[in-house]
């Protein structure tokens, strides 16, 4: 995660909001444990509803799956 958290960064310091729709994507992807995943997820979610993203319909509905997010 030290890569991806480096990453991280650098999209917060650049305001790049589709590299942090993409990197908190991948962050959720590959967190082990549910309460990171959805803190992950839910970070995506937020900068991909800011920018009309098109993955806004699959995040939300991972956090639909999750339970994190009602239908």
């Amino acid at each position: 995660m030290n890569g991806l958290n480096a990453r991280l960064l650098a999209a917060h310091a650049a305001q790049d909001k589709a590299a942090l729709v993409a990197l908190y994507t991948e962050a959720a992807d590959t967190a082990t444990e549910v309460n990171a995943r959805c803190f992950f997820l839910t970070h995506a979610y937020v900068f991909a509803l800011d920018l009309g993203h098109a993955e806004v319909p699959t995040l939300r509905a991972r956090l639909v799956r999750e339970g994190r997010e009602c239908q």
